[in-house]
């Protein structure tokens, strides 16, 4: 099998498509932001599935900012490198979610809890060290990445425009999880997870082959075979 730059960014592409639908997927029905939930089989599923987006975002995203580093310029790749942080983070989070918390669920079940508040924008009762600054600057990368590199994906016309600009104003109005009820933290979600969608489909269209480029493959195959 070759290896090519464009079966590549074909395959980022449906990264990011795959990391949106998984995104959008975990959403329904999910349990409440509690201990008793953490306990469940359920809650290491879903939080596992959440570790599979976050790595198929980071390759979505590398996908996109490297078919447009030219075009999005310096103000793309601050936008891609917090984005990328934000994920990174959250992949971290995730993990210690779905394979830590679990356990602690009985054994410290205080702990869990405040880690749990912290997680959805609340303050915690208890000290849980460092995870209070990673849960915010996971929310601050994720919020300014993206909107910085949604803007930039919108001026460089490669991939989706409209997709751009969802990605761009779904992260940010994240931030408004902090004034809305609890009930808007799932459908928050939905925004993101179908720009990422769209992005993604938009990046492996624009790089499919064309019949000119099909036919010289074609030639070089047969002239190879002589």
């Amino acid at each position: 099998m070759t290896i090519t730059t464009t079966g590549l960014t074909r395959a980022a592409g449906l990264s990011a498509a795959a990391a949106g639908l998984i995104f959008i997927a975990v959403q329904i029905n999910h349990p409440t932001m509690d201990v008793a939930s953490v306990a469940t089989t359920e809650w290491v599923v879903r939080n596992s599935a959440k570790v599979l987006m976050g790595a198929l975002a980071l390759v979505g995203i590398t996908g996109l900012y490297l078919r447009q580093v030219r075009q999005v310029g310096v103000f793309g790749l601050i936008g891609y490198l917090l984005l990328s942080a934000g994920y990174l983070l959250m992949f971290a989070t995730e993990v210690i979610s779905a394979y830590v918390l679990p356990t602690l669920a009985n054994l410290a079940p205080g702990y869990v809890n405040d880690i749990l508040v912290a997680a959805a924008g609340g303050t915690p009762v208890g000290d849980i060290g460092a995870m209070k600054t990673v849960l915010a600057v996971t929310g601050a990368g994720y919020m300014i990445g993206g909107l910085i590199f949604g803007i930039a994906m919108f001026r460089a016309r490669i991939v989706a425009r409209w997709a751009a600009a969802l990605l761009a104003v779904g992260t940010i109005g994240t931030a408004s999880l902090a004034v809305l009820p609890e009930s808007f933290n799932r459908p928050m979600a939905v925004p993101v997870g179908i720009a990422l969608i769209w992005l993604g489909i938009s990046l492996w269209r624009e790089q499919r082959p064309t019949s000119a480029e099909t036919t010289t493959d074609a030639a070089r195959v047969e002239f190879a075979a002589v």
